[in-house]
């Protein structure tokens, strides 16, 4: 089994599709990875010797990807916070971020539907 990043990659996947495994890294990025490390896209990843697993990693090397990653998107978001942007504000708040509707959906970053109680209808 394959172990990059401290991610073990799914042995019986292809090695871009397995590359994906690592946070930060989607098809686009494994497909160029494995052109520049000259590993295979379509060769399994059980299969692949310790020279293509080390030339993966030292490609992989070269771009933000897992913890590092993480902490920078965590840092970029607090910035937000902090200096009260608009995006920052919403964070806060816990509703969408993008300019979504809240007025029917949004029950992602909203949570559960919270109930109403009934009000009692003042009868003549």
């Amino acid at each position: 089994m394959a172990r990059i990043k401290n991610i073990e990659l799914p042995n019986e996947k292809h090695t871009v599709i397995g590359l994906t495994a690592i946070y930060g890294i989607g098809r686009n990025l494994a497909a160029t990875i494995c052109d520049a490390a000259k590993v295979s896209q379509t060769k399994k990843i059980k299969d692949l010797t310790n020279d293509e697993i080390t030339a993966l990693r030292t490609e992989i090397d070269k771009y933000l990807v897992e913890g590092e990653l993480r902490r920078e998107v965590q840092m970029n978001i607090k910035n937000k916070m902090e200096i009260n942007s608009y995006q920052g504000t919403r964070h806060k708040k816990g509703l969408p971020v993008r300019g979504q509707r809240t007025s029917r959906n949004a029950r992602t970053r909203k949570g559960k539907g919270k109930v109403v109680a009934n009000k009692k209808k003042v009868g003549k």
